[in-house]
C-alpha cells in the first residue's frame, strides 16, 4: 500500500474525490441523509438530560472524525444490559450498490472473535472436559515441535494461551504473503503444522504478555479435539444459538444476509479500493473470523452483563463466576488512554483511568475493518463501534479514530451511569 502524503489539504481533497466517485452512482444523497445518525426516540426520551446531552456531543465528535478522516462507513452504539440506547450510523456500507450503513449492517469483528473462543474453552472447563493448567501438548501434540529455549513445551498451558502469556509471536504466518494469489490466512491445519518447526517461543511461558494470534488458533484446535466438532459449528450451537445471535456467522456470508454485509475499503494514493464483502480466515477462524450485526453484538454484551432471563438458553452459556474469572487480570499489558491495561482470559481489563472502576473488552482489526466492544460489568453499560476503511493516512487514521472514540465514550458517558 502506498501511503498518502501528509499535509493539511489532502483530507478535503480525498473527501471530494469520494463524493465524486459515489455521485456517479447516485449515492451521495443517501450519504447526506445520514449526517444526524440514528437513535431510538423512545430511548432518548426516557434517559436523563445530562446523558442525552453528553452522548450527543460524543456522537457528534465521532461523526466529525469519520468525515474529516475519510472513513467510508462506521457505526457506534451505547447499550445497557443488552438494550441499545443509542445507535449512530455514518457513511456507506457498500459504495458500488449505494447502500448506506444502517442499524442492520453486518460488520467483521476480527479479534473480538477471541473472546468467544475463550468462552468456549471455559464451557469445556466447567463441564470437566479440560483444566486450564493442562499442557497444550496434551490436546495439540503437534505443538511439541515448537522450539522452546526456555524449557519444555509441557510448561505451556491453556491458561497461558488464554492470557497471551505463552511466548508465541503475534502474526499467524512466519512470513507475510505479498501476492494477490496467496491466501489471507492459512487455509488448513496442515499449513500451520508445517510452520511449527520454524516457530519459537520468545520468552518463558507465564513470564509476561505478548499478544498472539497463533495461541488462539491452537485453542480453536483444542476445542475441536475435545468436542469432535468443527470450531464454527461448536460456537454456533453453544454460544450463538442460545444467545439468539441470528446474524452471527464466520467467514462467507449466508445468501440471506448479503444485503446487510458491509464492504471494506483501502485508500491508496487517494484512490479507494473495495476489499469485497467476504474473505476467508481459514484455519485461523477462532482467532478472527466473526461477522455479526450490532443487534447481535448488543445481545452478546447483555449476556456478559448478566442480563439473561432465568431458565433461558442464554443462562446456561456460562456461569457468572466463570465470566468473572475471565475478567481477572493475569498479566500486565501497560497503560492506555482508558487506564492501566491487563490481560485476563481473552478479555482485556482496564481500571477505567481512576482505579475505582473496571472495564472489560476487546478491539478488532483485520484487513480494513476496525472495531471494539467494552463493558462496565458493575452497571451493565457497554459500547460497540465498527469502521470499514483503512490506509487513509498515517495521522489521523482509523486506529486513532477508534482510540479517541473509546476514550470519549468510556471517559464521558460511562461514568454517568454510576
Amino acid at each position: 500500500m502506498v501511503p498518502i502524503a501528509s499535509g493539511s489539504g489532502w483530507i478535503p481533497a480525498l473527501v471530494c474525490r469520494l463524493r465524486a466517485a459515489v455521485a456517479s452512482r447516485l449515492v451521495w444523497v443517501a450519504l447526506a441523509l445520514l449526517v444526524t445518525g440514528k437513535a431510538s426516540a423512545q430511548g432518548l426520551a426516557s434517559l436523563p438530560e445530562s446523558l442525552r446531552r453528553e452522548w450527543t456531543e460524543v456522537a457528534g465528535a465521532w461523526r466529525t472524525r469519520l468525515d474529516t478522516t475519510g472513513i467510508i462507513g462506521g457505526s457506534l452504539a451505547l447499550v445497557r444490559s443488552g438494550e441499545v440506547l443509542f445507535h449512530e450510523t455514518n457513511g456507506m456500507a457498500d459504495l458500488a450498490s449505494g447502500r448506506p450503513v444502517d442499524e442492520e449492517t453486518i460488520f467483521h469483528w476480527a479479534s473480538i472473535t477471541k473472546t468467544f473462543t475463550g468462552i468456549a474453552v471455559m464451557q469445556l472447563r466447567d463441564r470437566g472436559l479440560l483444566e486450564l493448567d493442562d499442557p497444550v501438548v496434551d490436546w495439540v501434540p503437534e505443538v511439541r515441535g515448537v522450539y522452546n529455549p526456555f524449557g519444555s513445551m509441557e510448561d505451556v498451558t491453556l491458561r497461558h494461551l488464554l492470557s497471551h502469556s505463552a511466548g508465541f509471536q503475534s502474526p499467524t504466518f512466519p512470513w507475510a504473503g505479498t501476492e494477490d494469489w496467496q491466501p489471507h490466512e492459512p487455509t488448513d491445519w496442515g499449513q500451520l503444522v508445517a510452520m511449527i518447526p520454524y516457530t519459537r517461543l520468545h520468552f518463558a511461558a507465564g513470564s509476561r504478555y505478548q499478544y498472539s494470534n497463533p495461541g488462539i488458533v491452537y485453542l480453536g484446535r483444542v476445542i475441536e479435539a475435545i468436542t469432535g466438532d468443527v470450531f464454527e459449528a461448536h460456537i454456533e450451537k453453544n454460544i450463538f444459538r442460545p444467545l439468539g445471535m441470528t446474524t452471527a456467522y464466520f467467514d462467507v456470508t449466508p445468501w440471506h444476509l448479503l444485503e446487510r454485509r458491509s464492504n471494506h475499503y483501502f485508500v491508496e494514493d487517494g484512490e479507494v479500493r473495495a476489499g469485497g464483502l467476504d474473505f476467508n480466515t481459514g484455519i485461523t477462524v477462532s482467532n478472527g473470523g466473526l461477522n455479526a450485526s450490532f443487534h447481535d453484538m448488543a445481545r452478546y454484551l447483555g449476556f456478559l452483563a448478566g442480563a439473561v432471563a432465568p431458565g433461558s438458553l442464554a443462562e446456561g452459556v456460562l456461569d457468572p463466576e466463570s465470566l468473572e474469572e475471565m475478567w481477572t487480570p493475569v498479566v500486565a499489558v501497560g497503560s492506555s488512554n482508558i487506564g492501566a491495561e491487563s490481560m485476563g482470559l481473552t478479555f482485556f481489563v482496564y481500571d477505567g483511568g481512576k482505579g475505582d472502576r473496571r472495564i472489560i473488552g476487546h478491539t478488532g482489526s483485520q484487513r480494513a475493518y476496525y472495531s471494539f466492544i467494552y463493558l462496565d460489568p458493575e452497571t451493565g453499560v457497554g459500547t460497540i463501534a465498527a469502521f470499514n476503511t483503512v490506509g487513509i493516512s498515517e495521522e489521523p487514521n482509523t486506529r486513532r479514530v477508534l482510540n479517541e472514540t473509546r476514550a470519549d465514550v468510556l471517559g464521558r458517558v460511562f461514568p454517568l451511569f454510576r
